[in-house]
């Protein structure tokens, strides 16, 4: 892969363009404020030579064959993911903008034993999301937009289709009064509840899956069971318990999560309360 080409993008992104990087200051200085300026000055240019990395995998996943992303994104224990297959259960895995994301969209069919289905926002350029839908979908997964997930996940449910919906659920939700808030990277923070909500109305497990770094092109995905009868635990748990992992997972390697994303941008309604993280 052409790293050198991301070597020279990450020069032009941060230090000619300074592509967001008043957010990503910002951002870092709002989750480690304990952290010294050079210290977050570190994590901060690491951080933009991962996403110009990000870049370079993203062209290449476009046009990857099967073999060569599974030699780069390879998947430790997908065990824990067709035992489901086998019992005729529908799935939901929860991560999120961490690490590389793009391989799991393209490869999730062919990776695991379930249909893959990859749920998430639609790109505002149509000409180029229906491109890049066309690439991301060529093994099979399908991607649709979490507009359409209602539709799509009653079809399967009726005809008994095993499916392993993929849920990025760390973008910051367009309604404040229909997220699930909490404090997260040390200030208040919305999340998305459409995993848990479709998980507890289908009774589908839900299994959170946190991408490693091994070197530079090359990951390891690990599967963590969060819920096995989401109908059997009290309303939030799921998404508690989500928040928790991924929250470990950056503090573990904070220049991997997608930090130019302005994750912070809303405020908490008054009217809307704040809940404690449920990590049992």
């Amino acid at each position: 892969m052409r790293y050198w080409l991301s070597d020279i993008l990450f020069l032009f992104a941060y230090y000619v363009v300074r592509y967001r990087r008043s957010v990503t200051r910002n951002n870092l200085s709002r989750a480690y404020p304990e952290l010294g300026e050079s210290r977050r000055k570190e994590l901060e240019k690491a951080y933009y030579r991962h996403m110009c990395d990000l870049l370079i995998e993203g062209i290449h996943n476009l046009y990857a064959r099967p073999q060569n992303i599974m030699k780069h994104y390879r998947f430790v224990n997908r065990e824990v993911v067709n035992r489901y297959y086998e019992q005729g259960q529908s799935i939901v895995l929860m991560s999120s903008h961490y690490n590389n994301w793009e391989y799991m969209i393209t490869s999730l069919n062919f990776q695991v034993m379930h249909h893959g289905v990859g749920v998430g926002k639609p790109l505002q350029d149509k000409s180029v999301a229906s491109y890049i839908t066309r690439r991301r979908g060529r093994f099979g997964t399908e991607i649709v937009d979490q507009t359409n997930v209602r539709q799509v996940m009653d079809f399967y449910h009726q005809h008994h289709v095993p499916v392993a919906y993929m849920m990025l659920s760390d973008q910051s939700p367009s309604n404040e009064h229909k997220s699930f808030w909490t404090m997260f990277m040390n200030q208040e923070t919305p999340f998305l509840y459409g995993a848990e909500y479709f998980a507890r109305k289908y009774n589908m497990p839900v299994i959170y899956y946190s991408v490693k770094k091994v070197s530079r092109g090359y990951y390891e995905v690990t599967f963590t069971p969060l819920c096995e009868n989401p109908g059997e635990v009290p309303q939030y748990t799921i998404t508690s318990r989500y928040v928790k992992m991924l929250q470990d997972t950056i503090n573990a390697q904070p220049e991997y999560w997608l930090w130019s994303h302005r994750r912070w941008k809303r405020i908490r309604p008054q009217d809307v309360e704040l809940k404690p993280l449920i990590t049992d």
